[in-house]
């Protein structure tokens, strides 16, 4: 029995099954995505999903879904399933199913009367390619298998209709054949690893629903094009291999690519090495250099998680090289020491935290590379980032006197907490964010160190008085010293004494102007207001803004994405800072904060963690399906506490 394992009274049930699913991604921007009963609920899902960068530079559903149907005497069992109007599902193919296991890959057991069909799939890495291998464990008469492909060839985000234009031409290749629905896409190859017979029926599918959109309030109705199904005799004990791909395949060659493909894929035996491999996911091999998914489906790269998710995704597992690729990939982004809160689109640099979480990304290089080396590399970026943010820079970004840095302009949210609602932030928090000068504090110290190791004097002389000068007015603007508390933001005569996660990140920088007493009474103000078993709220359930629940649809979620929902990244400095208080004596709690993360494993999106939760219980998951930064703050803290727990072996 393996460590996320699923039987047939679970399967069976459409209200288990179809609120559970799953994703494998190809390192290239392609994946694959459905739920456990193998009925698409998202415009999202498809079995392969590719990014057409000579089309749109958008993902594109090719291959919708796959109906597969055991032939035997005559009788057909068809082990497919779709949603239709009216709460029809058709075929209802879900029935058969006995098993379903996540390990190295995953694996569904079919039993059709005296016929047990197992089925597993994998995108090949770096490739558009889908390989599915079915093996035929059982039966007692000669059988056939069917295989029927829906096509979609759209945008994930639109849906595709029954039309005149689509072509149903297509060509014979190696055991398959090869189509293309509509210019500008690629050709798209079916084959099989043995010979078989295509029968060309081509006919549309109407009205096939996906019941997530409709619950987001989005069109949620589709015309999907069938162009006929493949059919081929299998033996008992024999495997055969279903391969769909924008590239020409050797059919000769599957069981090999199949295997070398299964070894590079980390086991999902244990709940860290679940998020492992989903961490491994959300690498993207683009053009212009290696970058991370923000998160599936719908995410790009957005450049503060990315550096957020960055230490997690690679360092933990020693991979160095991938980070540095990433994060110099992002730095040739850098202008006017700023960075674009989202890839590719250079016209949005208002996020005036990103460049400071450059330094803290460097941070955690250290214990690989010497400081005189980190300097030596990235020295440049970091003093135009840092003199920019000292001179003045795009949206009045810039250092007061007293060495804070001010963040302002109307109608722009400048901090991560970047929701609007019409139009206008719903958390602007301009002017002198807390989070933005314990970022900076940390980054003019770190600067100062890794210049100092590697003798840049002249560095060093222009620097070295600012940290004092900051650490005192930090202290003086967000400090209160009567109530123990530290303020979210300060803008000229206001102060918001809002209880946000903001000044977790504050006490979690390695340099911070805070003392150790007054962190404990920040992460003792979290632990009691903001620490949920999924992560730390945005807001305190005390403040009159405070909205525990939301929704999925596209004027819910986004509008309160900071009124109170919950962020399973924010565990990392949450477990940093409480064991950094408490030592040892705080391990048993902070080891106890990762608990509720192992219950997700078997939830929502298998083996990874969603974007964004309820504040209130039962803290239902919301948004994307598999998010980067929440992976991987959860696999640091779990290293955190695992080093910790070595140290107290060593020691008692």
């Amino acid at each position: 029995m393996g460590y996320l394992n699923f039987d047939k009274d679970k399967l069976v049930n459409l209200s288990y099954s179809l609120e559970r699913e799953t994703l494998r991604t190809n390192r290239g921007g392609a994946y694959s995505s459905s739920t456990l009963a193998g009925c698409n609920t998202r415009k999202y899902h498809g079995l392969l999903v590719v990014r057409l960068d000579e089309l749109d530079g958008g993902k594109h559903v090719l291959l919708s879904s796959l109906d597969e149907t055991v032939i035997q005497h005559e009788a057909q069992f068809n082990l497919g399933i779709h949603k239709f109007p009216g709460d029809f599902y058709e075929p209802k193919g879900h029935k058969y199913i006995r098993n379903f296991e996540f390990d190295t890959i995953q694996k569904h057991t079919y039993r059709v009367g005296g016929v047990i069909l197992t089925r597993t799939r994998l995108l090949v890495e770096h490739e558009n390619t889908l390989l599915v291998k079915y093996t035929l464990e059982e039966a007692n008469s000669p059988t056939k298998l069917r295989f029927k492909p829906f096509m979609a060839f759209r945008n994930v985000h639109s849906l595709s209709k029954a039309n005149l234009y689509a072509n149903s031409k297509y060509t014979p290749v190696a055991n398959g054949i090869k189509m293309k629905l509509y210019e500008g896409y690629p050709d798209f190859y079916m084959q099989l690893s043995k010979a078989c017979d295509f029968v060309p029926v081509p006919d549309w599918y109407k009205n096939i629903e996906y019941m997530r959109e409709q619950e987001r309030g989005y069109e949620f109705q589709e015309d999907l094009f069938v162009p006929g199904y493949f059919e081929v005799s299998i033996t008992k004990g024999e495997s055969i291999f279903f391969a769909a791909s924008t590239q020409e395949q050797k059919p000769a060659t599957f069981l090999k690519r199949y295997e070398s493909e299964k070894k590079l894929r980390i086991p999902r035996d244990s709940f860290i090495n679940c998020l492992l491999n989903s961490g491994k996911q959300f690498l993207w091999e683009r053009k212009d250099g290696i970058d991370l998914i923000a998160g599936y489906p719908w995410y790009e790269s957005i450049t503060r998680q990315t550096l957020t998710a960055m230490p997690g995704i690679f360092l933990v597992i020693g991979d160095v090289k991938n980070y540095e690729a990433v994060l110099q990939t992002n730095l040739k982004r850098l202008r006017n020491g700023l960075l674009p809160k989202y890839a590719g689109q250079e016209s949005l640099y208002d996020a005036a935290d990103a460049p400071l979480l450059v330094f803290n990304a460097l941070q955690r290089l250290l214990k690989f590379s010497p400081a005189k080396n980190i300097w030596s590399t990235y020295g440049s970026s970091l003093k135009e980032i840092l003199t920019n943010y000292r001179e003045g820079t795009d949206f009045n970004i810039h250092m007061q006197e007293n060495g804070l840095i001010h963040a302002k302009m109307e109608g722009v949210a400048l901090t991560w907490m970047d929701d609007y609602k019409d139009g206008r932030p719903v958390t602007q928090r301009g002017g002198l964010a807390v989070e933005i000068n314990a970022l900076w504090y940390n980054a003019v110290c770190f600067a100062l160190e890794l210049a100092e190791a590697a003798g840049d004097k002249t560095f060093v002389k222009e620097w070295k008085e600012l940290p004092p000068r900051i650490a005192e007015s930090f202290i003086t603007t967000f400090w209160c010293e009567e109530c123990l508390q530290l303020a979210d933001y300060v803008d000229g005569d206001y102060t918001d004494w809002s209880v946000r996660p903001n000044i977790l990140l504050a006490a979690a920088m390695d340099y911070s102007p805070l003392t150790r007493t007054q962190k404990k009474l920040i992460i003792s103000e979290v632990k009691n207001s903001l620490l949920t078993p999924v992560g730390i709220r945005t807001l305190s359930p005390e403040d009159a803004a405070y909205q525990g629940f939301s929704s999925e649809r596209a004027d819910g979620f986004s509008e309160i994405a900071h009124q109170g929902v919950v962020y399973p990244y924010l565990i990392y400095p949450f477990v940093k800072t409480y064991l950094e208080v408490h030592k040892m004596g705080g391990l048993s709690f902070a080891k106890n904060c990762l608990e509720g993360f192992k219950n997700e494993m078997a939830e929502n999106c298998i083996g990874t963690l969603s974007e964004a939760y309820d504040g209130n219980p039962p803290h239902t998951a919301r948004g994307t399906i598999s998010q980067a930064s929440n992976v991987a703050g959860v696999i640091m803290a779990n290293a955190l506490v695992e080093k910790f727990e070595a140290e107290n072996k060593i020691t008692s």
